[in-house]
């Protein structure tokens, strides 16, 4: 027994019923009734009518038994190194009591100032020459205007 499938609506047809065409080119139509059949010759869309097996498929009808609901991945938490510090010196900073870590940072605020005052003396030291004589203003050099043309038309 062979069961074939209906071109338009996508049912069984089991034999002895439905209707076979053959179209010039050799396409093979098979429809399961003729509801079927001229819906198909007026080129209705299987996916736009409810009640083709398309259309169910389209819009995920009647999937609720055979399939199981998906289950969602949760993110984990992973540790590693960053650029210019391996994970055991992550970890070591980490496991540090709060006063040791609070004592290296005010260690190295105190040396990035020290840093930033010696920069700041060694900038004044150089002083500036002193000027014999004021130097005249310079004189803008004086532009050409090219004449413009002698403007036509009614708007001004």
């Amino acid at each position: 027994m062979k069961v074939e499938l209906c071109s338009f609506s996508g049912y069984k047809i089991y034999p002895g019923h439905g209707k076979r065409m053959v179209k010039t080119d050799g396409k093979v139509f098979q429809f399961l009734n003729a509801k079927c059949e001229a819906a198909n010759w007026m080129k209705r869309n299987p996916r736009k009518i409810t009640w083709t097996v398309l259309y169910r498929r389209k819009h995920k009808k009647g999937l609720e038994e055979e399939q199981a609901k998906k289950k969602t991945r949760r993110t984990t938490k992973f540790q590693r190194a960053i650029v210019g510090a391996s994970l055991t010196d992550i970890m070591a900073k980490r496991n540090m009591k709060p006063e040791v870590r609070k004592a290296q940072r005010e260690q190295a605020i105190r040396a990035a100032k020290e840093k930033t005052r010696a920069q700041k003396a060694t900038k004044k030291v150089p002083v500036q020459p002193a000027k014999s004589q004021k130097q005249a203003p310079k004189q803008k050099a004086a532009k050409t205007v090219a004449p413009s043309k002698p403007r036509v038309g009614t708007k001004r």
